[in-house]
C-alpha cells in the first residue's frame, strides 16, 4: 500500500506537510495524490472512531452482527442480494465471507427490538435468504485498530475483617 495511505488510514487529521515530513515527498504531490485517491474512490470517507461509553448522553444503540446464508442468483451470483439487503438504513456494514454462511451484516438500532424487527420482518423474509444468526454485540473493547479505554469507575475500598 501507498505510504500516503498508510499514514491517513491511521490518522485522517494528519496534514500534507506532516506527510511530506514522514515521507520526503513534497506537499504539493502529497496534496495531488490525495486529491486523485478521492477522486478515484480509493480514499471514500473520512472517519472518527468514537468511544460511546465514554460519552454523557449517549443514546443507548444496539448493534448486532448477522450471519446470513443467501442462495446465489444465476448470472449476479451474490452481489444482487447483497446489494439489497445493504440498502436497508439499518445495516452499517456487509461483507461477503467464506464458511458456513455467506453475508456478515452489521446492524444497528435503537434497542435489541428494533433490530430484531429489522430480522424478522425485513432481511428474513427475502428471496433468497435461506437462514440468519443475529448475534448482539454486548461490549466493544478495540475498534478499527483502536483499543477503547473504560469509563474510569470508583475506586473499591479493601475491607477487612
Amino acid at each position: 500500500m501507498d505510504d500516503i495511505l498508510e499514514i491517513l488510514q491511521n490518522d485522517a487529521r494528519i496534514t500534507p506537510a506532516e506527510i511530506s515530513k514522514m515521507t520526503g515527498k513534497k506537499t504539493s504531490d502529497i496534496e495531488k495524490s490525495i486529491k486523485k485517491y478521492e477522486k478515484d474512490g480509493v480514499i471514500v470517507k473520512y472517519k472518527t472512531v468514537l468511544n460511546r461509553d465514554l460519552i454523557e448522553d449517549n443514546s443507548s444503540s444496539v448493534r448486532a452482527l448477522i450471519e446470513v446464508s443467501i442462495t446465489p442468483q444465476k448470472d449476479v451470483g451474490f452481489d444482487h442480494i447483497a446489494e439489497r439487503i445493504y440498502s436497508f438504513q439499518e445495516v452499517t456494514s456487509c461483507y461477503l465471507v467464506s464458511g458456513t454462511y455467506d453475508l456478515l451484516v452489521v446492524v444497528e438500532g435503537e434497542n435489541i427490538q428494533t433490530v430484531s424487527n429489522f430480522v424478522a420482518l425485513k432481511l428474513s423474509p427475502m428471496e433468497n435468504v435461506r437462514s440468519t444468526a443475529t448475534h448482539f454485540l454486548l461490549k466493544k473493547y478495540k475498534e478499527d485498530g483502536q483499543i477503547l479505554k473504560k469509563k474510569k469507575e470508583g475506586k473499591r475500598l479493601n475491607i477487612s475483617l
